[in-house]
């Protein structure tokens, strides 16, 4: 199991005084900047003379515009630089502490760098793989003092990122792995211990979800433009999974699902094919300049349009009219689109299953524009009219006159196929009846009307005001117009709106939640712990929560309808839902809805 490192108690300073960087790369050259601004002796090695140059130009670039801005003086950029220096010969290792190898992903060449290192540096120097995809234990089974090699796995950009995974075979000796954290955390790093297995924690769970992003896309079930935005604006990540491929690089990315793949067997690992056309022919990201997406050069990060790109305007077909909105529903997601649609100007019915019921939920968003009032967002007279233009109903029936009617009731298809029955004999011909199922079929609603080409999908995501992303789901019967009028609501709503197909998860839940899945396996077979996952995500992968705080806060029991869902769609044996999210379920810790989820919370 993972366990979080931290120096041992009056353990003396790290013995690490001059270590050597083997591969000077972009990762190469951040750990030496690391090392250097920590008071190391560093000794850069490349087997190419420009790479070494390149690299010493990049430390002497990065130093200067620490002093630009403020966080070096010139003497110490100066004795900085002076702690520097290049070689092309391993040879130079000699005298180093510590060797940290960062050469490309390729046993061969990784192999034969250690057996170099093996006749050149003392015995008790330790020898550190920065692999984040080959095992540790086969490098150091072939070296010839195996208890001194593990893992040191630094995160891209090095210099910023703070998570670093120490990685022990079952042959590296404690006080090597003890000495290597007490290093991590002297550099401001925050180290996790680990156990060797593909990908390690952070790349484990990130790697199978951009693999399935890159199978998404291959299929032609979403546009690149459309995946990354559902990622960032619903789940709030830094990038989306297709740019993040182009940053990685897309055939770095195939080399570690292959590693994976070759020891999981799990079907979300086999790289999907578009990796591989991709990388053999060079369109590896930013650094060739093409991959999913058109770069301005090789290395640039500025996207720039191609063939692929999204014509300006959008769609050219005329929409519907919409001045009037219905609401179905009473609960949390339910008054936040009627807040929306009436934040935009819409007169909108906010009708339940009682007039009591809809009064409540108006009193939601009464309270939640007094907010918006406190906090200086709105005025308390625009905060009236919004409120004003809400007309609470106890049925159905008033929804007679709207444009365009909205459900949010439960999760629950024969409640929502009754609703649509409802909708169908209440509102006008021409009105648009959307749901906003989570994961359910929206033909199987559209079918239970006598209209199905008046039927779309508008996944909204909680909390409905804040959040920017709406789904839209289209059938196989939806109109054209239809589509065309849902678009642009959502940009009158000030949303952005994604186009997918009706198929289980839509974009965002069928990327998020086998990931959330794949974190639940990592405990149930005590390769990591849960705060240990939690922080490698945020601090490896930007994640705005780690997988078992957004468990937790979505509500395990959601989780595993959800879960379920995709495995019933996808027959994939990956997508079973973890044997231990349905036995928390099953025993009624929910989240911190119960106050005991994966964690416990203190009752309110």
């Amino acid at each position: 199991m993972a366990t979080p490192l931290s120096p041992r108690t009056g353990s003396s300073p790290s013995p690490f005084k001059t270590i050597a960087v083997v591969g000077l790369g972009t990762m190469g050259t951040g750990i030496a900047e690391v090392l250097v601004k920590a008071g190391r002796e560093v000794i850069g090695i490349d087997i190419s003379e420009a790479q070494a140059d390149r690299s010493r130009a990049a430390l002497e670039a990065s130093t200067a515009r620490a002093v630009a801005r403020g966080r070096l003086t010139e003497e110490e950029r100066a004795e900085a630089l002076a702690r520097v220096r290049t070689s092309t010969d391993l040879r130079a290792a000699a005298d180093a502490d510590l060797v940290i190898e960062v050469a490309p992903e390729s046993y061969e060449i990784k192999q034969q760098i250690f057996r170099e290192l093996d006749g050149i540096v003392r015995p008790e120097t330790i020898l550190a793989t920065g692999t984040n995809a080959l095992s540790v234990t086969r490098l150091a089974a072939d070296s010839a003092h195996p208890e001194r090699m593990l893992g040191l796995h630094f995160f891209n950009p090095a210099p910023a990122m703070k998570l670093v995974e120490v990685v022990s075979s079952v042959l590296t000796a404690p006080q090597a792995v003890a000495a290597v954290t007490d290093l991590a955390v002297e550099l401001g790093k925050e180290p996790v211990a680990v156990g060797d297995r593909p990908g390690f924690v952070a790349d484990g769970l990130l790697f199978g979800y951009l693999n399935q992003a890159a199978a998404m896309y291959e299929a032609r079930y979403a546009s690149r433009e459309d995946i990354d935005a559902a990622m960032r604006l619903g789940c709030g990540l830094p990038m989306g999974p297709l740019a993040l491929l182009d940053l990685i690089g897309i055939d770095t990315a195939r080399t570690v699902l292959e590693a994976m793949y070759a020891e999981s067997h799990d079907r979300l690992h086999a790289p999907a094919p578009i990796l591989k056309q991709l990388s053999e022919a060079g369109l590896t990201g930013r650094k060739s300049g093409r991959g999913f997406y058109t770069y301005e050069a090789p290395g640039s990060a500025t996207v720039v349009p191609d063939a692929l790109t999204p014509a300006a305007g959008g769609t050219l077909t005329a929409g519907r009219e919409i001045r009037s909105v219905g609401v179905a529903g009473s609960g949390t997601m339910a008054s936040g689109i009627a807040e929306v649609f009436a934040k935009a100007g819409y007169e909108v019915v906010l009708a339940a299953r009682s007039e009591e019921k809809a009064q409540a939920a108006k009193a939601r968003i009464g309270k939640s524009l007094a907010r918006s009032v406190d906090k200086g967002r709105l005025t308390a007279e625009a905060a009236a009219q919004i409120l004003d233009r809400i007309a609470p109903a106890g049925s159905y029936e008033a929804f007679a006159g709207v444009d365009l009617a909205v459900e949010a009731v439960a999760e629950d298809l024969e409640v929502k196929r009754q609703l649509f029955q409802a909708l169908d004999k209440v509102c006008k011909p021409g009105a648009i009846l959307a749901t906003t199922t989570s994961s359910l079929p929206v033909v199987a609603c559209a079918r239970a009307t006598s209209r199905p080409q008046d039927v779309i999908g508008m996944h909204f995501f909680n909390p409905a005001p804040a959040m920017k992303l709406v789904e839209v789901v289209r059938t196989v019967l939806t109109a054209d117009d239809v589509h065309a009028t849902v678009r642009e609501v959502c940009g009158k709503i000030k949303k952005h709106a994604v186009d997918c197909g009706d198929r289980a998860g839509f974009i965002v839940n069928a990327l998020l939640f086998p990931y959330l899945n794949n974190a639940i396996k990592m405990v149930q077979e005590h390769y990591a712990s849960l705060d240990d996952i939690d922080a490698a995500m945020k601090l490896g992968g930007g994640y705005p929560m780690g997988p078992f705080e957004l468990l937790d806060v979505v509500g395990l029991d959601v989780s595993l309808a959800i879960e379920k869902v995709l495995h019933r769609e996808f027959r994939d044996p990956g997508l079973a839902p973890a044997p231990l999210l349905e036995h928390l379920v099953a025993a009624g810790c929910l989240g911190r809805k119960t106050g005991r989820g994966f964690r416990e919370y203190a009752r309110r």
